[in-house]
């Protein structure tokens, strides 16, 4: 029998070698080479950092807090190297979600699929 761990191992293996996952990384690397990029893309994660913590604490967002996350991210959209980052960030969560589908079908036999 093989050890659940050791295949794990080569997934995570076959992650890194994906072709999302270079693009993604890539792009990382191109923004950590461009300030303007990086100090846009830092100080957007804040902001959702920051939003999500109040959500999480039960605190309202307010209306100038919600307009102000659209206006940061309407910004990171316009600058190219941001707006693909975030379209590999979407392509590789695509892959990691469907991965996790298929890890999990073995429970499904057990509990059964909630979305049914």
């Amino acid at each position: 029998m093989s050890n659940v761990y050791d295949k794990a191992q080569e997934l995570k293996q076959a992650l890194a070698e994906s072709e999302e996952f270079k693009a993604l990384k890539s792009l990382h690397t191109q923004i950590d080479q461009d300030d303007i990029a990086k100090r846009l893309l830092e100080n957007f994660r804040q902001l959702q950092l920051d939003l999500q913590q109040k959500q999480m604490q039960g605190v309202q967002i307010t209306e100038e807090e919600a307009q102000k996350a659209q206006q940061q991210f309407e910004l990171v959209q316009q600058h190219e190297l941001i707006s693909k980052l975030m379209e590999e960030e979407q392509r590789l969560s695509v892959v990691i979600g469907d991965l996790n589908r298929i890890i999990t079908e073995p429970l499904e036999e057990i509990y059964g699929n909630p979305n049914e």
